[in-house]
């Protein structure tokens, strides 16, 4: 059965960091961008940033840009996201996703698999 798993979900104060985690399970990352997506209540589900299947391009929201970072490591058929400087506006459920197309992409449309999500929460 073919899974993304993600972890690392947490309370935090504004200003501090986190580190999610996308494990697959039942087939290889290498083949695949990932991306993570998020949605706060209310709101639609919207792009954080992707990493292609090399790793050697990123792409991120203005949102995020400069306080996130997504990274991989295949050997571990995991990819990360570190959140630093981290707003209450970040406060939602993260979502990784893999996209077969292997290049990074904001489209919700051209991922193939998604996870069930992990809640960030922001809050003093």
């Amino acid at each position: 059965q073919l899974q993304l798993v993600e972890s690392g979900g947490g309370l935090v104060q504004p200003g501090g960091s986190l580190r999610l985690s996308c494990a697959a399970s039942g087939f290889t990352l290498d083949y695949y961008a990932i991306g993570w997506f998020r949605q706060a209540p209310g709101k639609e589900r919207e792009f954080v940033g992707a990493i292609s299947r090399s790793g050697g391009s990123t792409l991120y929201s203005d949102s995020v840009k400069g306080r996130f970072t997504i990274s991989r490591d295949n050997a571990k058929n995991t990819v990360y996201l570190q959140m630093n400087s981290l707003k209450p506006e970040d406060t939602a459920v993260y979502y990784c996703a893999a996209a077969s197309l292997g290049w990074t992409t904001s489209r919700r449309n051209a991922y193939d698999y998604w996870g069930q999500g992990t809640q960030v929460t922001v809050s003093s």
